[in-house]
């Protein structure tokens, strides 16, 4: 059955509206519903969820399903798959990530669109399989050679996980960039009631698909359709010579190895393509910060102990407020710096020795103090630890 996005189909496929479900699981959901329809993956703990559920659900609405040898195969898959028209998506958690690597700063060089979702655990290496981490939240951002902007995303709830995927996909085919989800073994394997979204609420992006004479198409320029630095997208099969590779290339797509003119002028597009919409990506939460002294920065599984921990601060009179971050790269520096204006302490819980930490130190600290709450082990923190780091103990 040849793909076609259907999502009366989809919706028929993923059951009932509302539905008690895994993390991985509602990933599955989101990448079907933003019209995924080529996975290729390998399992591994704790994402394998992600793979098996698009075993199981892709064939029935057109799709593909591939297991490939391993994370590097997967990662190639998928940018094959994205040329030759097809939204594309793999899912992994830590050590899969860091064989990933290459291969994602490949699909940034060569502007190719497609989604990791990256179930984190512990390490490094091995680690914990079966245990939950924020262990790749730099390197989703710093992990390839070379300049390049993330777009990364973090969700807190299986809701989210869904919604997530479905954003991820839309950031992804409208920059013609990755987009991770960075998710964790937590939020994963946790369990809860999500609401899928009706057809007529779903808000899908599909990339600029070039039309232009095909004589006159140049692969890797600004759009000649519109006004945006992101080029209009000519698949293979669809009759445009496209040179494609990680070399670095002229408009036409041709190496230009030597030629530092070239290679500035490329990598500059790549990556101001999407710090030039840096304000408009901001995607936050904001709990009582109008009066806050105090302000706990957070992302992902971490945001739920440390929301408790607010809690409990305001039953006992601290002025304590939260600000988590929904799109984590780009960071969202303004809104940083403005909050350590308006507050004495910064607080920074994380599943991780502090990573985080550090963007939020860079443009938070000549305005407050900034605190790293870390915890490692596989375990999240309870909420009276964090709230300790209210008293300052």
């Amino acid at each position: 059955m040849k793909y076609k996005y259907d999502p009366k189909r989809i919706r028929e496929v993923l059951g009932k509206k509302v539905q008690f479900l895994l993390g991985d699981m509602a990933c599955v959901y989101g990448g079907l519903l933003a019209g995924c329809s080529f996975f290729g993956g390998y399992p591994i703990t704790p994402a394998s969820e992600v793979a098996e559920g698009m075993a199981r659900r892709l064939p029935r609405v057109g799709g593909t399903y591939i297991q490939m040898e391993d994370e590097i195969g997967s990662m190639a898959a998928v940018i094959g798959a994205a040329w030759g028209g097809a939204k594309s998506m793999t899912a992994t958690s830590g050590p899969g990530f860091s064989l990933m690597m290459e291969n994602y700063g490949f699909a940034a060089m060569t502007e190719t669109p497609c989604v990791i979702v990256n179930v984190q655990r512990t390490g490094p290496s091995t680690g914990q399989p079966t245990l939950g981490a924020q262990g790749d939240m730099m390197q989703v951002r710093w992990g390839t050679h070379g300049d390049f902007e993330a777009l990364a995303l973090a969700p807190s709830t299986v809701q989210e996980c869904m919604d997530f995927t479905i954003e991820a996909f839309n950031l992804s085919e409208k920059y013609r960039n990755p987009a991770c989800v960075m998710t964790d073994g937590e939020v994963g394997h946790l369990r809860e009631r999500i609401i899928i979204p009706d057809e007529k609420d779903l808000k899908i992006i599909d990339r600029v698909t070039a039309t232009i004479d095909k004589e006159k198409y140049i692969p890797f320029t600004n759009s000649q359709t519109r006004k945006s630095k992101v080029p209009d997208f000519a698949t293979f099969g669809t009759g445009y010579r496209t040179y494609v590779t990680g070399l670095t290339h002229n408009e036409k797509g041709f190496p230009a190895t030597d030629k530092q003119p070239d290679h500035e002028r490329l990598v500059k597009r790549i990556t101001t393509k999407i710090t030039d919409d840096a304000d408009k990506l901001v995607m936050v939460e904001q709990l009582n910060l109008d009066d806050a002294d105090v302000a706990f920065v957070t992302y992902g599984a971490t945001a739920r102990p440390a929301e408790s921990a607010m809690e409990m601060g305001r039953k006992n009179g601290i002025k304590v407020g939260l600000l988590r971050l929904k799109i984590v790269w780009p960071f969202p520096d303004k809104l940083v710096t403005n909050l350590a204006k308006d507050v004495d302490k910064i607080i920074v819980p994380e599943m991780n020795l502090g990573q985080m930490v550090h963007p939020v130190r860079e443009f938070a600290e000549n305005h407050c103090e900034v605190i790293s709450a870390p915890k490692i082990g596989g375990e999240m923190h309870l909420p009276m630890e964090l709230y300790k780091y209210l008293e300052g103990k």
